[in-house]
């Protein structure tokens, strides 16, 4: 059985999520050797939590170890960029969370306009370019950390739309919640977005994946975006919200967007409606809906029925997960047997890993994380002009 060292740079909750992921993987040998954070006690903690042999002061000390063969980036969006290059160059193969990069620079007077759109559209895209050729320079695999590609509810509808065959019309989709409390998530300059790139890059990635398959299988290429619209707001600062007594949602956003909307139109002249909230109560919400010419097809990864749970206080299941970013445990809930399956993250650890044993591309590569980037950062300039902007083919 071959055997794949990994070093997980980042001890936060993606890192936790990646790191239970890997205990799933079936057929490869899969060894969490290194963890290296900006807090040695968080790293430390981790490491003992999540069975990590060995813990790192910093990732370039991770990117010595000669017995590590692939790293996993679990950092703020900032990092992205000049770590995956340093692995690269390390000659490790690179697994990224979502989005492979973005831009990072402060606007003028604290906010963005159409100028800032433009440069960022464009320097987010050479950033993204420089990570990818750094990795092919370097002969190293790429992969991109897109769960919703992966989730049962996806890979099922890809072989409904094969077996069906037909075109895909319209995809509405959508991931909103209450808010992160990251305080990276907060500004353009540690985050390079809001609700769009943090939430809507995993709706957007899957309609861009599944209308790649369509045209894989009917004309040997990929239909791909043409062109987006958008609209977006910091919602949660309107004065309507900023009136109410009592702020269940987060509020302490300073320069992102937390609600945004896009519609993609693709090459072939279809659609898709993208939805992503900072501003929805109630826990996570992962939905797509794919209306092709001849079937409709919902994917309810979550909030979905499976398990449904009621009580009337919420210290009934205080020691129970329930489902993620939910505000109380008390009256009805929606939760799951096994929320991470559901959402695709071992899954997805499985096609890495595999992707390195047996030297082969995963389904979630650079060239879709490039596509998501281009079409969110292109969503940016749309809203700050007011018109549609055409992606180059």
């Amino acid at each position: 059985m071959k055997k794949v060292n990994v070093g997980i740079i980042g001890s936060g909750f993606s890192a936790a999520l990646h790191a239970e992921a890997y205990k799933k993987v079936i057929g490869v040998d899969v060894c969490l050797k290194a963890v290296a954070g900006n807090s040695r006690e968080r790293a430390e903690a981790f490491a003992e939590e999540h069975d990590v042999a060995k813990v790192y002061d910093s990732y370039k000390e991770l990117l010595a170890d000669e017995e590590i063969d692939a790293v996993d980036l679990c950092i703020p969006n900032v990092m992205h960029a000049q770590v995956a290059i340093d692995a690269a160059n390390a000659k490790k193969h690179i697994i990224c969370e979502k989005p492979i990069t973005g831009y990072f620079g402060s606007p003028d007077n604290g906010i963005a306009d159409a100028s800032y759109a433009q440069t960022a559209l464009a320097e987010s895209l050479r950033s993204t370019n420089d990570i990818l050729h750094a990795a092919q320079a370097n002969n190293v695999k790429f992969m991109y950390a897109e769960n919703w590609i992966y989730a049962p509810a996806v890979t099922k509808a890809k072989r409904l739309l094969q077996t069906g065959g037909g075109t895909i019309l319209d995809i509405r989709a959508e991931e909103s919640h209450s808010g992160s409390h990251a305080k990276a998530s907060k500004r353009l300059e540690t985050a390079g977005g809001g609700s769009l790139l943090i939430l809507g890059s995993h709706p957007i990635a899957a309609a861009i994946h599944l209308k790649h398959v369509e045209g894989r299988l009917k004309n040997g290429k990929p239909i791909r975006v043409q062109s987006v619209v958008a609209d977006m707001a910091p919602i949660t600062k309107s004065p309507a919200y900023q009136s109410e007594k009592q702020h269940w949602i987060v509020t302490d956003w300073v320069n992102v967007e937390t609600w945004a909307s896009v519609i993609m139109t693709f090459t072939d002249g279809t659609k898709a409606v993208i939805f992503a909230s900072f501003a929805m109560l109630g826990g996570i919400r992962n939905v797509m809906d794919i209306y092709t010419a001849n079937s409709v097809i919902k994917c309810n990864m979550t909030p979905n029925d499976g398990i449904m749970v009621y009580a009337p206080s919420p210290d009934i299941f205080a020691g129970e997960y329930i489902a993620e970013k939910l505000e109380t445990k008390a009256g009805w809930n929606y939760t799951s047997s096994d929320e991470d399956w559901i959402r695709g993250y071992p899954q997805e650890m499985q096609d890495f890993m595999e992707c390195i044993a047996e030297d082969r591309q995963p389904v979630s590569d650079g060239q879709l994380a490039k596509e998501v980037i281009e079409v969110i950062y292109s969503a940016y300039l749309s809203h700050q002009t007011g018109s549609r902007v055409d992606i180059a083919q």
